[in-house]
């Protein structure tokens, strides 16, 4: 089982585009399009937050436009959560279809038995973020009991320290109550975004990975005078592959990406064919011509 963690839209309404340049829409369509012609089928479709720059509403309709066809296409569910950029009242409009009365937007999805909870810890008025002791509740009484496949929590706000001074002002408050909260669950893994930067972590034994924006990124080596710079760049999409044991969180980088060798499609269905011994003396034998053919190409022969 496969889901596709996206983070930090950063939506406009009508065809404004962010800072007067980043069609962010564009790129999130052109990332759904190379997903479906890949092959990969993701189970699920988790935006972790910031999916609105302002909470337009038009932003929201232009989100649901732009992902429901690829969603239908790929059959995947949609999970949709909170970030501070959001505004609750035309979040839970356009994209649940239902009234909000200011209440967090806490969910509940169930995957084939994965379970994915998805947090709101936005914070109306303010750009950090937070979980109320209501909140906490409402997670432990979800956590009592275990799900088939374990459990992942989406939030915006990642449970991890950030080596960028501005970022830590705007970071989750409370950040060790979160993991008192998970400690002894089924939680096998925990998706986020708000940094502005792809990164990873762990606590607890439970990995956290952050998936990069979709709109604009922050240089985590700007210029030493610049408190905090954005940059039109490393965009990127994480796939999240559940395996019985194990979760894997591969980046999916985001734009025009030169191919400087391909295999080709006769390859495949051949290695379809293959069994595992064929396999491992095609690809891992260095003497095998798949290997020396290689090699030729790279020292010139």
């Amino acid at each position: 089982m496969s889901l596709l963690h996206i983070s930090d839209t950063h939506l406009l309404g009508g065809d404004r585009q962010l800072w007067g340049s980043i069609d962010a829409a564009e790129r999130l369509t052109a990332l759904l399009e190379r997903v479906v012609a890949s092959g990969e089928r993701p189970s699920a479709l988790v935006f972790t937050g910031d999916l609105a720059d302002i909470g337009e509403e038009e932003a929201y309709r232009t989100l649901r436009r732009s992902v429901e066809p690829f969603a239908e296409t790929l059959g995947a569910q949609i999970i949709w959560v909170m970030g501070n950029h959001d505004e609750r009242e035309p979040f839970a409009r356009i994209l649940f279809d239902e009234d909000n009365n200011g209440k967090p937007l806490d969910r509940v999805y169930d995957i084939d038995g994965l379970r994915v909870i998805a947090l709101d810890t936005s914070v109306p008025g303010f750009h950090h973020g937070e979980l109320s002791a209501g909140q906490h509740e409402w997670l432990r009484g979800v956590l009592a009991t275990d799900a088939p496949h374990g459990t992942l929590v989406a939030m915006h706000h990642p449970p991890i320290p950030t080596p960028i001074d501005m970022m830590g002002v705007i970071e989750l408050d409370d950040q060790a109550a979160l993991w008192q909260s998970i400690a002894g669950s089924d939680v096998r893994g925990i998706l986020a975004g708000h940094l502005h930067y792809s990164t990873f972590s762990a606590y607890q034994g439970i990995p956290v990975s952050v998936a990069a924006a979709m709109c604009y990124n922050i240089d985590m080596v700007a210029a030493a005078d610049a408190l905090l710079s954005g940059i039109d760049a490393g965009h990127s999409a994480s796939l999240v592959s559940v395996y019985p044991e194990q979760v894997v969180f591969s980046e999916l980088v985001v734009g025009d990406l030169p191919v400087v060798f391909t295999q080709p499609k006769n390859r495949l269905s051949e290695f379809r064919t293959w069994s595992p011994e064929q396999r491992r003396a095609v690809f891992s034998d260095k003497n095998s011509d798949f290997n020396k053919g290689e090699q030729a190409a790279q020292s010139g022969g």
